[in-house]
């Protein structure tokens, strides 16, 4: 079997070894779509390795940008011993690598999929950082404590929208939100000012159409906070950031 074109040479390999004895069954799934990421079981997150499974979403490079951003603002506004609060934990990628790139943050994550959590609490194990995960709907999470940052990627897209095939293979709960996709951010940006220090970032993964209406709202519930829609690498509107430093 030769090399599809759509993997990469270093994934190929992978395969290789993983599959030695079974490379029909390979062939099989990828012909029906099915991510390589999954086959393989595991990605390189920047620079951490993450097992990924259906049980969870697969981490894109588009994190990693957010993740790296959002690593800058914390150092910009010495931010770096703060809590941080992640809703929607997944492979658990975002919060190792805010933990490991700053080790004085104090990290929660939350999630509705207790699959999920087992994979995260698994990669959060082999990467030997520390952080409180929390099995718990986002819409009823209730805590005593504030936090400095809280970072999302939530679910965000249109349930109306067209998927590319492989991905029809990652958990709907992580994909698809109500409302034109805006549904969990609505929420965030209306119900968690609660727990919110007086100095704070909010961090957000969006969709590339959603920057002009996420930034309104974060206006009418922020009015006082700087509010930056940043582009990814391929020019796409596709962070949100809130940041209120007294």
């Amino acid at each position: 079997m030769n090399r599809p074109y759509n993997i990469t040479k270093n994934d190929w390999e992978l395969l290789n070894i993983k599959y030695a004895d079974n490379m029909d069954y390979v062939k099989e799934k990828l012909e029906k779509n099915y991510p390589v990421q999954y086959l393989i079981g595991n990605v390189d997150f920047y620079g951490y390795d993450i097992k990924v499974s259906e049980d969870c979403l697969i981490p894109r490079f588009e994190t990693e940008g957010l993740v790296e951003k959002t690593i800058k603002l914390l150092e910009k506004y010495n931010m770096t011993n703060t809590n941080v609060l992640e809703i929607g934990t997944g492979s658990g990628c975002i919060p190792i690598v805010l933990k490991s790139k700053l080790k004085d943050l104090e990290i929660t994550s939350i999630d509705i999929s207790a699959k999920a959590q087992k994979i995260a609490r698994q990669n959060i194990k082999d990467n030997n950082v520390d952080i409180n995960l929390i099995n718990v709907d986002m819409k009823k999470f209730n805590s005593l404590s504030k936090y400095g940052l809280i970072i999302s990627n939530p679910p965000y897209v249109s349930r109306d929208e067209e998927i590319g095939p492989e991905v029809k293979y990652e958990p709907e709960i992580a994909l698809f939100a109500d409302n034109d996709g805006l549904e969990y951010y609505e929420f965030i940006i209306k119900n968690y000012k609660k727990y919110l220090l007086d100095n704070f970032i909010i961090a957000f993964e969006i969709g590339a159409d959603q920057g002009f209406e996420l930034k309104k709202l974060a206006k009418e519930n922020y009015p006082y906070a700087k509010i930056v829609v940043e582009k990814d690498l391929s020019n796409f509107d596709r962070y949100l950031f809130i940041i209120n430093k007294k």
